[in-house]
């Protein structure tokens, strides 16, 4: 007992050491911070009022190692999101907006199933926003190595927009990542995509109009196409070279015509799409599941499918939301 005292003991020591550490370098990337932002334009009145509150956050750089998308195999995290209750709770969401959902439906040419999957998935449709303060958290991954670049201009960026009083400074608590709202934009999906909808001087994405008519008309200009597929579930040949699978979403390879993948594919039937149509493979459980068959489960991805991959570069994700915006079709 004594020596699993001593262990637990030394275990804290360490940890609060490494905290301190943090902190003090914290402090020193916090001045050269100060500096790099006005280098970039960002006004000195809105960093004075930020710059002493932004804190190193631990808890950040344990959730960025550990995320869903790292260590649950695909069938369980699409299961866990795509669950009856979160398709009742997409239902009542809809009957409550169905008005304003139709509307932006019909201008920006993006199907309520797709909105409604997206922001079930992201937040349970608004119940769940984040609690972070999204400027430490961006702040507390700009300073961290993994990420720094991305991080750092996604800060910037969130400054600039408070400059120019597009975002409620108090209202900016999101998620770990430095996501906000409804639809969890990052600054810089706000900065490039999200409208003033209701037309009250502020970009609102806590607010039903503002983040529905932000989303599909983010999602518009990327490119999504209602007609259009996503994905369909596939048993694969153990001929299939292993080179034309891909399981990382970072870059999807290997993209050929359907007519070259027939002949690998033991489910083969029409209804995967024309010979002439682009596709790729996936099979997202190899990096993730260890001992994972590298075969199945396999997947026939669409351009639709990429579309949802540049919203969250995530291979599970993509599918999550396809497969609740499919269920979402049988309801409304």
């Amino acid at each position: 007992m004594k020596k699993i005292k001593f262990i637990t003991i030394i275990f804290f020591t360490l940890f609060n050491l490494n905290n301190v550490y943090a902190n003090t370098g914290f402090e020193k990337w916090k001045i050269n911070f100060l500096k790099y932002a006005i280098s970039q334009g960002v006004s000195e009145e809105t960093l004075y009022t930020v710059i002493d509150d932004l804190k190193f956050l631990p808890k950040v750089i344990e959730y960025d190692r550990y995320q869903p998308e790292f260590y649950e195999d695909t069938f369980t995290y699409i299961n866990k999101r795509t669950n009856s209750k979160k398709v009742n709770i997409g239902i009542e969401t809809y009957k409550k907006n169905s008005i304003l959902i139709s509307e932006v439906e019909t201008k920006f040419d993006v199907e309520k199933e797709l909105l409604l999957s997206l922001m079930g998935i992201e937040t349970n449709f608004g119940k769940y926003l984040g609690k972070m303060d999204i400027l430490s958290s961006l702040a507390t991954l700009s300073y961290d190595k993994r990420r720094s670049e991305f991080f750092t201009s996604e800060l910037i960026i969130a400054l600039k927009l408070i400059d120019k009083k597009k975002i409620k400074l108090e209202e900016l608590y999101g998620s770990w990542a430095g996501a906000f709202g409804n639809f969890q934009f990052m600054p810089s999906t706000i900065q490039n995509n999200a409208i003033d909808y209701n037309n009250d001087n502020l970009i609102d994405l806590k607010s039903t109009e503002d983040s529905f008519a932000s989303a599909a008309n983010y999602l518009s200009k990327m490119g999504w196409n209602r007609e259009g597929r996503c994905f369909n579930e596939i048993e694969l040949d153990e001929k299939i070279p292993a080179k034309f699978l891909n399981y990382s979403a970072r870059k999807i390879k290997y993209k050929k015509k359907i007519a070259f993948y027939k002949k690998y594919i033991k489910n083969y039937n029409n209804n995967l799409g024309d010979d002439d149509e682009i596709v790729a493979i996936i099979t997202p459980d190899k990096e993730i599941v260890e001992n994972s068959n590298l075969y199945s489960p396999a997947y026939i991805i669409y351009n639709n499918y990429e579309i949802i991959l540049k919203w969250n570069r995530s291979l599970r994700f993509a599918l999550a939301v396809c497969t609740l915006k499919d269920k979402f079709k049988y309801e409304l």
